[in-house]
């Protein structure tokens, strides 16, 4: 079983900047990926910040102001938000996914989440 804890989350100013914070748990035998997502209410969640073996991914809306970064050997994940809006307010999670085992069964988990606002 493999869980997922978030923090860092918080109220600051139009301008500010948070970094929140996650770390997985568990029998993990491979991460795949690591990321964080974010849902304001009355919308739909969407991607903030990913890492796969690829790269690094964003959401169009925090380009340019968010870095996500992951410890690969502590199995954590930052995101790192600076200039940050009203618009940004939501309930940000971390999600990942990978493998249980050498015999590939896999996972895909989902924090508890944890409030960021930004007041003008």
């Amino acid at each position: 079983q493999v869980q997922l804890v978030e923090s860092g989350g918080g109220l600051v100013h139009v301008g500010g900047s948070l970094r929140l914070s996650c770390v997985a748990s568990g029998t993990i035998s491979r991460i795949n990926s690591m990321g964080w997502y974010r849902q304001a209410p009355g919308k739909q969640r969407e991607l903030v910040g990913l890492v796969t073996g690829a790269g690094s991914h964003y959401g169009d809306s925090v380009k340019g102001r968010f870095t996500v970064s992951r410890d690969g050997a502590k199995n954590k994940l930052y995101l790192q938000m600076n200039s940050l809006k009203p618009e940004d307010t939501a309930v940000y999670s971390c999600n990942t996914d990978g493998f249980l085992d050498s015999d590939y069964n896999s996972f895909d988990q989902w924090g508890q989440g944890t409030q960021v606002t930004v007041s003008s």
